[in-house]
């Protein structure tokens, strides 16, 4: 019987490499030949041991590319040879979300890597209905970013007059980044993003911000203004996860507009509603994403509205899984997404 590796993090900060069969697939699956994986926020709070929807052992990867190498027999729409990425979101198709369209906030949610097996084997069987082409000429290294665009995709949605919109991005890491390039190619007329980190608002800047700010060093409020007139933006979408960035976001909003929470905060915010009140504000909120999400992500990186290469750190051999955590760990302000290459042989 055929073997493959599969990695596991046994508990926070360990992990481990298993031989296990490589999986049969059913007639509505595909087995997909693992590329790359990339690592994200959240997969870093379950190397910490923080993620509070997370129990050991657990095989990590949700932002993922491979190739199609076996259909099932009821499979006709694929084909062996794709480029693929996978959609990671395991949803029930039957609780008031998911009939009213909105799977992405099922009652019953698991989402691969977390509360189910992720992609982080050499193959990996999954129903064909959570597999998105991608297009030839897309690296396996920008297919597994895909996930994390669809997000900000999804995201910059939530305010529905996103066209011709000024918007603020508070919060320039890999989130926040790609969140601005989804504003821009959606339509909006100038983003302002803010960080305390020079470095990552020259990557904002150069991968299309209109202005950046250091918030570290420039008033807040002053720069709203100065970049957008006494009138403000139309919305704020909050990507840092901090009592600080929220409170910010809200003081200085312009009366009647919208905030977008982005970001996933660790523990409980402290946050001034009465001035939210007050203001007569739209708080609202984004939750991952849908297919149509994918769809536009992949639009928007080959029509060359979004560049994903740029945000590429580092990339790690799938036997160096950990050894990946521990650099995103040692150099948390100049890093933005780390790829682990499954395949050795693939190269970008």
């Amino acid at each position: 019987m055929a073997t493959m590796k599969q990695e596991v993090m046994q508990e926070p900060k360990h992990v481990i490499f298993r031989d296990i069969p490589i999986p049969e697939v059913g007639p509505d699956q595909v087995l997909v030949k693992i590329k790359k994986i990339g690592i994200c926020g959240s997969d870093i709070h379950v190397y910490h041991g923080t993620h509070p929807y997370t129990s050991y052992p657990v095989t990590q990867g949700h932002e993922v590319s491979g190739q199609i190498v076996k259909v099932g027999e009821y499979v006709k729409d694929l084909k062996e040879g794709q480029r693929v990425t996978i959609e990671p979101q395991v949803f029930c198709g039957r609780c008031y979300p998911c009939l009213h369209g909105k799977y992405n906030l099922c009652e019953h949610l698991k989402v691969m890597g977390f509360q189910t097996t992720g992609t982080g084997s050499e193959y990996f069987a999954v129903d064909s209905s959570k597999i998105t082409p991608i297009p030839d000429s897309m690296t396996y290294s920008d297919g597994a970013m895909l996930e994390p665009l669809a997000v900000t995709v999804h995201a910059a949605k939530r305010f529905p007059d996103v066209k011709g919109a000024n918007a603020v991005v508070l919060g320039c890491g890999p989130i926040g980044i790609l969140l601005i390039q989804s504003l821009k190619a959606l339509g909006a007329k100038k983003v302002m993003a803010t960080d305390i980190s020079d470095m990552r608002l020259g990557l904002a800047k150069q991968l299309g911000a209109d202005k950046v700010v250091n918030t570290k060093n420039e008033d807040y409020a002053a720069a709203l203004i100065e970049t957008f007139g006494p009138d403000k933006a139309d919305v704020v979408y909050e990507c840092a996860g901090s009592d600080i960035t929220m409170d910010q976001a809200i003081q200085n909003a312009r009366k009647g507009s919208t905030i977008i929470l982005v970001a996933v905060f660790g523990k409980k915010a402290n946050v001034d509603l009465a001035k939210l009140n007050d203001s007569e504000l739209d708080l609202n909120t984004s939750m991952m994403y849908r297919h149509e999400d994918f769809l536009d992500a992949i639009k928007f990186v080959e029509e060359g509205k979004v560049q994903l290469k740029p945000l590429q750190s580092a990339h790690f051999a799938f036997e160096d899984f950990q050894k990946a955590y521990e650099f995103i760990d040692n150099n948390r302000e100049t890093t933005m997404k780390v790829i682990v290459d499954v395949d050795p042989e693939e190269k970008d």
